[in-house]
């Protein structure tokens, strides 16, 4: 499974502006619902506080991938935004978190959502993605990133 297949160039975020877990959830979701555009940014924003409210989605090392399923989409969407400062986003080591992966998936895909996420979270394990990751430059460099991780045997 390919990264740029689930995170389309539109929606890489360079400097989240936001310093709460909400405003990060709120600011990717609003770069999703471009994607989705019968979704709206507060209904999908809900959701991941929904699903927030289960256990943090911080998954430590500066990493959270906050996800949710969502009825009335056909398909799977991600958003990747990297925040300057971090947020606290009551992740297991207590870190703020610089680097979000957003997934969304169709309420009925376990299959592909599980796989997505697994693929994510492998990759965000790796320390040597997420210094890369937070060294790229911009937009494009953080795509650039991507992209060769995507090419990578």
């Amino acid at each position: 499974m390919r990264i740029l297949d689930l995170v389309p160039p539109g929606a890489v975020v360079d400097g989240l502006r936001s310093e709460t877990k909400e405003g990060v959830l709120r600011e990717l979701s609003e770069v999703v619902c471009r994607l989705l555009p019968p979704l709206s940014p507060d209904r999908l924003a809900a959701i991941l506080m929904e699903r927030e409210a289960l256990g943090s989605t911080g998954i430590g090392e500066g990493v959270a991938i906050p996800h949710g399923k969502v009825p009335g989409i056909e398909r799977l969407v991600a958003a990747f935004g990297r925040s300057p400062e971090g947020v606290q986003f009551a992740s297991l080591d207590g870190k703020p978190a610089r680097l979000f992966f957003l997934v969304v998936a169709p309420e009925n895909s376990a299959g592909m959502h599980l796989k997505a996420l697994a693929r994510i979270s492998r990759l965000l394990k790796d320390e040597r993605f997420r210094r890369k990751l937070l060294a790229a430059e911009g937009a494009d460099g953080l795509l650039q990133v991507l992209r060769e991780e995507d090419e990578r045997p």
